[in-house]
């Protein structure tokens, strides 16, 4: 009995080393299915052509397909919700984008919580707004818009695509940081924003690189600068908005891919680093550069820490602005 007990202590005690190696073994052969990355906006916009480069590129180095689903809606609510109520296994991944945090911050009533609910993977690309300014108002920089939008007070009028978008609060940010009292115009989209700047009916705009720099470079608008802190890859030689007279500023449309909360950290931190690689690849970089869109990267937890300060910098804005329901 005595031996019969030790032997059965012996093969417990090298059973446990056997299972964790399995497990590990398990986390190691990550992905073994398919894996889709849900988008909250159609085909062609700037969070899907981040989700397809990476895709491909994923879909060559992890040994499984990566495939793209496009649930638009709710201004990407639809798709995060669809997600967050998924499969917590690393199967089902998000596109994470300042509209989320936004949303978060302008609809208390939502039924999730995109800070709690999901878990930050890679942050992966961002898009700058440019400020630009119809040539009637006279002005060729930050400080001489400032200057103008001081002097006459509820008179300079910038558009957005629609209330509560990124170029919308872009503009609140610049009136709270620089006391002004531009007055927001909003439209039901980029082009019809962009249509009115134009013919003078509006005066300024913060827009995505892609809409305006062919208006800028024809001489129809005047471009004064980008909303990122580091320049824009696609105007590189337009000062940022910080440089240009308000230190600190910085906004930008941008993407990150995150989980479901709960998925296993073993696997969140094998797609990043996945993720990351992916992101110095030279065919990656070029692919997203064409697009408009410049290269971020890093680890989880320094995207955690991006989402952090991006969620109090809305929420100071919100109320600032009055925006809050």
């Amino acid at each position: 009995m005595p031996i019969l007990r030790a032997l059965f202590g012996l093969l417990l005690i090298l059973a446990l080393p056997a299972k964790a190696l399995a497990q590990d073994n398990s986390l190691s052969y990550y992905p073994s299915r398919p894996v889709r990355i849900v988008v909250g906006f159609g085909p062609g916009s700037a969070a899907d052509l981040t989700a397809r480069v990476l895709a491909q590129r994923l879909s060559q180095t992890m040994g499984q397909q990566f495939f793209i689903e496009n649930k638009p809606g709710g201004g990407s609510t639809v798709a995060a919700e669809q997600v967050v109520r998924g499969p917590k296994d690393g199967t089902t991944l998000f596109v994470g984008t300042v509209a989320n945090v936004i949303n978060a911050v302008l609809q208390p009533d939502l039924t999730f919580d995109f800070a709690k609910d999901f878990t930050p993977i890679v942050y992966a690309t961002s898009s700058p707004n440019i400020l630009v300014v119809h040539p009637s108002t006279g002005v060729s920089s930050v400080k001489e818009l400032i200057a103008l939008a001081k002097a006459h007070p509820d008179k300079v009028f910038y558009g957005s695509s629609g209330v509560g978008t990124s170029p919308h609060l872009s503009g609140e940010l610049f009136n709270m940081m620089a006391d002004t009292k531009m007055v927001h115009v909003p439209y039901s989209g980029s082009a019809q924003a962009v249509t009115d700047l134009l013919a003078g009916r509006t005066q300024v705009m913060f827009s995505p690189a892609s809409t305006v720099l062919q208006y800028v470079a024809s001489g129809q608008l005047k471009a004064l600068a980008s909303s990122e802190t580091t320049r824009a890859s696609a105007a590189p030689d337009l000062p940022t908005v910080a440089e240009a007279g308000l230190p600190g500023f910085d906004t930008s449309v941008w993407f990150g891919l995150v989980a479901p909360a709960g998925t296993p950290h073993e696997i969140i931190d094998r797609l990043a680093h996945a993720v990351d690689d992916a992101l110095q690849n030279e065919a990656v970089i070029s692919s997203l550069h064409a697009a408009g869109l410049d290269i971020k990267g890093g680890t989880p937890e320094a995207f955690g820490a991006f989402l952090a300060t991006e969620t109090k910098k809305w929420n100071e804005v919100a109320t600032a602005a009055g925006l809050r329901k």
